[in-house]
């Protein structure tokens, strides 16, 4: 069993996967190139795991114990003990792969490198390492302390015995583990951003206004939250990231990403990251900005 786990990337998800593990018991290394992301990254975990003391999820003693099993660190030689090491770089492939060859060096020779891409294909990932048989995609959601799904995808030459591993981690992190092929996007985001890809058009032509076409979906298809105040929260960076993903790897015209979108990420119009995107939240309120 998988009892000692690195983590790269100190942003959202990284603290998020971070957070979830040492909860769990796991010993946690969290790596970032910044001292100041991973102060951040601390802080965040300590207030969200506060809000869940307050939620009477577990007790304050438990948050203490949770807190001090995560280590912080800017050097990848501190992965060299880890059973385990998640990529959660931004979502970018020559990112990923830079990531990968200066953690490589370091890394145990039986250690598995799990990527928390959300749409780049896990084989093209895997064959930048020296082990493809213990590469493999683990793809939580948003956010993670929350939201109950792991994607699992196994690349071409991802080993039966990582599968399980993984599978397992899955399970002691207390989520529910869904396996998907390797195709662009896999599952959830191979459903959900065509749909806000469409939610842009559909402003983008003047069907709805960003209010309409958000209280549409979520009083007229149940969702509990429209799909440009969700583009917003993922980042419109990263819709933007996994519709070129679907546009490229199937050749289909339907994956076109809107170039209101296109437009909106030139603009750094990011979503709530950069207090802008589909709303503005500088008020107290977020407001459309069309």
């Amino acid at each position: 069993m998988i009892k000692r786990i690195g983590v790269i990337g100190a942003g959202q998800m990284g603290t998020g996967i971070a957070h979830v593990c040492a909860l769990s018991g796991l010993d946690v290394r969290l790596m970032d190139i910044s001292e100041d992301r991973l102060d951040a990254a601390m802080q965040a975990m300590d207030q969200n795991m506060e809000r869940q003391v307050r939620r009477g999820l577990f007790e304050e003693v438990e948050k203490h114990e949770a807190l001090l099993r995560v280590r912080t660190s800017t050097s990848m030689a501190d992965m060299s003990d880890r059973q385990m090491v998640v990529e959660a770089a931004t979502e970018d492939e020559a990112v990923k792969k830079t990531v990968f060859q200066a953690l490589i060096p370091h890394l145990n020779s039986e250690a598995i490198i799990a990527t928390n891409t959300s749409s780049i294909p896990i084989t093209r990932l895997a064959a930048a390492t020296d082990r493809p048989g213990r590469f493999i995609g683990m793809h939580f959601m948003n956010p993670v302390p929350m939201m109950q799904l792991v994607e699992v995808i196994r690349g071409i030459a991802t080993e039966d015995e990582t599968v399980g591993a993984v599978r397992d981690l899955t399970k002691a992190l207390g989520k529910q583990a869904v396996s998907s092929e390797d195709f662009p996007a896999f599952i959830v985001n191979r459903i959900l951003l065509p749909m806000i890809n469409e939610a842009v058009y559909t402003l983008y032509e003047g069907v709805g206004s960003v209010e309409a076409i958000d209280t549409a979906m979520k009083l007229g298809a149940n969702h509990p939250m429209g799909p440009l105040e969700l583009a917003d929260f993922i980042g419109l960076d990263t819709c933007l990231s996994v519709m070129q993903v679907l546009y490229e790897g199937l050749a289909d015209s339907k994956y076109r990403p809107c170039p209101l979108l296109v437009k909106y990420v030139e603009a750094g119009w990011l979503g709530r990251k950069t207090g802008r995107g589909f709303y503005d939240y500088s008020g107290p309120e977020p407001i459309p900005t069309r």
